[in-house]
């Protein structure tokens, strides 16, 4: 034997009673089914508050709002129905508006509108859908009675929220249902005094109604009917990776109802849990779906928790003071003041110190409460041992649910480390000695982003989501581009890593969504996005406010760079190949790498130098295991490693140079790499990396190519200059090839300084080895003094530069938790 309570949205529209016939129909339900709770049409409760409280106000348009409930009523009806039944359903209609419309006059004549008279204004709303349900029920084939509730469901007179007795209750539902063979459709919501006044059972009152008629005729199962699949892991409307939870049981659905998950409300459950009933919910527009089942029995489940939730708006009071330190009874007398104004606290915790109290209540409760305390404590607060109590709004409750959290270590140190590596302040925490609840008061701003953290935390089976804003689509961000499209399913399936890009741009256009952009599309995107401007790429960045976010620079600019330290501050990670923040100014580059280190907010750079080799992590983890660097040489440029690998006497010096250039080796104007500079900042930042406080006017760099050379106007004058060198390039080659020695252009880092020089290296040179373009470090330390570290490779191109880029965003992937 089954109770079905269908929702507002299940019973709003032709469409939706549609369905409701063909459940009833179906071999699972019919003849199963005693009774069918249902709600007023979606919208109905609200329209009659709302002309409730313009009646109340003198506002006659009060009438307009009931004309087109009537209306509505009477189109469903004449979309099902024929006469004499059509004739039937209008009647009772007409005469339960002619009754509201007279309720709502004297309301608007009197000025008044008392708890009383709004609940049964309110009750009107279900007695229409259950009278007009019957009536279509009936004309389908299916026979059944209207029931108003208000007949044996009895309550206290605590109008809006009403309490009701269960003995007189069931015992009045079993005594009525054996004079009732018939399906009965009852109202849900309302019920009645012992008095006989109207009264409503609260937020979630059709629920409930459905869980006494269950509880009532011991029924095998209450099915709420609603417009979701059950209940989720989490708010799809703000995380959507969630998805349903199968089974769950009773306690664990009322600490998540509790904290705001929407399907169901906490009262609903008791009456089942009382007499072992389970609840099922189920979802109208999807009627094959298996729902969630509400059960007593243990349920395993392979997650540590069942389910995140959240209340979107709170506020924090707090009451702090020396006078309640070993003071017994003040936490008696504290929420006996707010009992007394019937305030519902939502959280409490107390410092162990006793100092300070705190706790939660609705925002519209927040002035009332504090003045409740004021009052209570007018002596104390005189005194000043007790402070005036302090409020804080905007801000928002996160709780994380399960059973199995009292079994599993760990749970509250994932909470906050999702949280805290999102750059989420807490507030304050609650934990009830039960263990089934985590509850962390949050800024409501962070209240979608910390659901959303904590969820993949613990529910993505080890999915690692990064949401990726990008600047820079150039060489090395292009091809970064197209190696996440084409590494993108073998991150997810081999490593279980997601990378999302959310946010790109060039240097003239930009464009976001947070559901994610098609790398191989970006060019595309770009032409319909809106004009670039970092200033507005960063605040778009901050207000998505998604979780696991990381900044990527691909450009060369000075302008991003300059960035960086606020975007950390945002607690987004950043990633970049951008030499100019390390390079520069030496109190920055100290500002951004403390920080990274101080927060725990990523800051990876490792392609600055020598593009994808592993040299700053390499001497990163020197220092970390307690070596020092003592020493450092290197080849860092790539373009002046191709010319001087290559400089063997076969062909002048400057021919190298144009064939480097026709290579793409060098910038379009080859003196930008011949005047080493960018040799020299790579020297600055492994100075830096070892400990050494350089600036960049600290690096000696010994000129490559003669003044007039740089004095040129033009490349192709440039060339001509270069060319009456040739002789004098050639000279110093063939000197060092008579001493056995080849031409290498080198830094030199040692004893707190860098110089950079071309220098004749022996055979046994490691820097002989090199070819084409390759980049070489050599590192000696007090660990690796007779035989230096040696880190060799490409050390330019776009697609090993993208490719330590992209090594680096899956760095920030699998520091998540």
């Amino acid at each position: 034997m089954l109770v079905l309570k269908f929702g507002g949205t299940s019973v709003g529209s032709r469409d939706a009673i549609g369905r409701i016939i063909a459940i009833l129909n179906d071999p699972e339900h019919f003849s199963n089914v005693r009774v069918v709770v249902v709600s007023a049409l979606s919208g109905v409760t609200d329209g009659l508050a709302a002309a409730a409280k313009k009646a109340a106000a003198g506002d006659g348009t009060y009438k307009e709002i009931l004309t087109a409930m009537e209306s509505r009523h009477r189109e469903i009806a004449e979309a099902f129905l024929k006469s004499p039944r059509l004739n039937q359903s209008n009647s009772f209609t007409a005469a339960l508006f002619g009754d509201l419309n007279r309720i709502m006059d004297g309301v608007n004549i009197l000025g008044e509108l008392s708890p009383r008279i709004l609940d049964s204004i309110m009750s009107f709303g279900e007695r229409l859908s259950a009278c007009l349900l019957s009536h279509i029920l009936c004309e389908s084939g299916v026979p059944a009675d209207y029931l108003d509730a208000r007949m044996v469901i009895k309550t206290d007179s605590n109008y809006g929220a009403a309490r009701y007795f269960p003995d007189e209750t069931y015992t009045n539902i079993r005594s009525l249902l054996e004079t009732r063979p018939l399906l009965q459709i009852a109202t849900g919501f309302i019920a009645a005094s012992s008095d006989g006044n109207t009264t409503t059972l609260g937020r979630g009152g059709s629920d409930l109604s459905a869980a006494i008629f269950g509880a009532a005729i011991g029924a095998g199962e209450v099915e709420i009917w609603t417009d979701v699949d059950g209940i989720m892991t989490a708010d799809p409307r703000q995380v959507t990776n969630a998805f349903r939870i199968d089974t769950i049981s009773y306690v664990e659905a009322m600490e998540l109802s509790h904290f705001g998950a929407k399907v169901l409300h906490p009262p609903t459950i008791r009456p089942s849990l009382e007499k072992g009933i389970p609840i099922r919910i189920r979802n109208t527009f999807n009627p094959k779906g298996p729902g969630t089942r509400i059960t007593d029995e243990s349920v395993p489940s392979p997650y540590a928790i069942r389910g995140v939730s959240s209340i979107g708006d709170i506020a924090l009071i707090r009451v702090q003071g020396s006078g309640m330190v070993g003071v017994s009874g003040f936490s008696s007398r504290l929420f006996g003041a707010l009992a007394r104004k019937k305030l519902s606290v939502i959280l409490i915790t107390q410092a162990s110190s006793e100092y300070s109290i705190c706790f939660a209540v609705l925002p519209e409760f927040a002035l009332t409460a504090a003045a409740a305390i004021e009052e209570e404590f007018e002596r104390e607060i005189a005194a000043a041992t007790i402070e005036h109590p302090i409020t804080e709004r905007d801000l928002a409750i996160i709780a994380v649910v399960g059973s199995r959290m009292k079994s599993t270590s760990g749970i509250s140190g994932k909470v906050f480390h999702a949280l805290g590596r999102n750059g989420i302040s807490v507030v304050a925490i609650a934990q009830g000695s039960s263990e089934l609840n985590i509850s962390a008061v949050i800024r409501k701003e962070d209240e979608a982003k910390a659901l959303n953290a904590v969820h993949e935390a613990f529910f993505l089976a080890g999915v690692r989501s990064v949401n990726l804003f990008l600047v820079g689509i150039g060489l090395i961000g292009g091809t970064l581009l197209k190696q996440l499209e084409h590494q993108k399913e073998v991150l997810a399936d081999q490593h279980k890593i997601r990378v999302n890009l959310v946010g790109v741009a060039n240097s003239r256009k930009m464009a976001f969504d947070s559901r994610g952009l098609n790398p191989g599309d970006t060019g595309k995107i770009l032409e319909d996005g809106e004009a670039f401007d970092l200033g507005v790429f960063m605040e778009r960045m901050r207000s998505f406010n998604l979780p696991n976010s990381a900044f990527c620079d691909c450009t060369a600019s000075d302008m991003v760079p300059a960035a960086y330290a606020e975007i950390l501050r945002s607690a987004i990670p950043v990633v970049t190949p951008n030499k100019r923040a390390n390079s520069g100014p030496y109190d920055y580059y100290r500002l951004i790498t403390d920080y990274s280190k101080d927060r725990g907010i990523p800051y990876l750079y490792e392609t600055t130098v020598c593009a994808g080799l592993p040299v700053i992590s390499t001497l990163r983890d020197l220092s970390l295991s307690g070596d020092r660097v003592r020493r450092i040489e290197a080849v860092l440029s790539g373009t002046l490693s191709f010319i001087f690998n290559n400089f063997d006497g076969s062909v002048p010096f400057s021919a190298l140079v144009r064939e480097a250039k026709a290579k793409g080796y060098t910038e379009p104007d080859p003196r930008d790499d011949l005047n080493a500079m960018d040799a020299a900042r790579k020297a600055l930042i492994l100075a830096r990396e070892c400990g050494m406080p350089l600036e960049f006017d600290n690096v000696v760099i010994e000129p490559i190519l003669p003044p007039a050379c740089f004095d040129a106007p033009d490349i192709e004058s440039f060339f001509r200059e270069l060319e009456k060198a040739d002789g004098a390039f050639e000279k110093r080659r063939a000197a060092a090839a008579a001493a056995g020695r080849e031409l290498r252009y080198v830094a030199l880092i040692e004893e707190g300084s860098a110089r950079l020089a071309l220098r004749e290296e022996p055979a046994e040179s490691p820097f002989r080895s090199l070819v084409d373009s390759d980049n070489i470090v050599v590192v000696a330390t007090d660990r690796y003094s007779d035989l230096p570290l040696v880190v060799k490779g490409p050390g330019a191109g776009a697609a090993v530069t993208a490719g330590g880029v992209f090594a680096d965003i899956v760095r920030i992937a699998r520091t998540l938790v």
